[in-house]
C-alpha cells in the first residue's frame, strides 16, 4: 500500500511506509497501484465549480473519432464470457441457539457443523 503516488514519463513512483522504515517503489506503466487512505485529502467541490459544472457542455465522441475498431470493444472484444447466471436463493430462517446452560456447546457445534472452526 503506498501513501505517496506520483506518475510521470510512464511510470509510476510512490512511498511506502512500513514499520522500521519507507521504501520508494517504481514500476513502468500499466501498473494495478493500492494506496492508503492517508494518500491525499478528499477534495469536495464548492457550489461554485458544481454551478460551473452544469453549465459546461458534454462532449460525445464515437469509435471512430477515437480510432478504435468495434471489434476491439463491448462483447466482442471482452476478455471474458459468462457462462449461466442464477437467480440469488431467497434467504432462510437462521439457527437459534437459547442458551439454557448448554448455549456454548450448542453454538460450538453449530460452527463446527458449518465448518467455520
Amino acid at each position: 500500500l503506498l501513501s505517496e503516488v506520483k506518475v510521470e514519463d510512464g511510470k509510476v513512483t510512490g512511498r511506502r511506509d512500513g514499520d522500521a522504515a519507507s521504501e520508494q517503489l517504481e514500476a513502468a506503466l500499466p501498473a494495478v497501484v493500492s494506496v492508503t487512505d492517508q494518500s491525499g485529502e478528499a477534495r469536495y467541490p464548492s457550489f461554485k465549480g458544481i454551478m460551473a459544472a452544469k453549465k459546461k457542455p458534454v462532449e460525445s465522441l464515437d469509435l471512430s473519432d477515437l480510432d478504435i475498431e468495434a471489434d476491439e470493444v463491448g462483447l466482442a472484444g471482452a476478455w471474458t464470457a459468462v457462462d449461466s447466471a442464477a437467480e440469488r436463493p431467497a434467504r432462510t430462517a437462521g439457527t437459534i441457539v437459547k442458551d439454557e446452560g448448554d448455549g456454548g456447546k450448542q453454538l460450538a457445534e453449530f460452527l463446527a457443523s458449518q465448518k467455520f472452526i
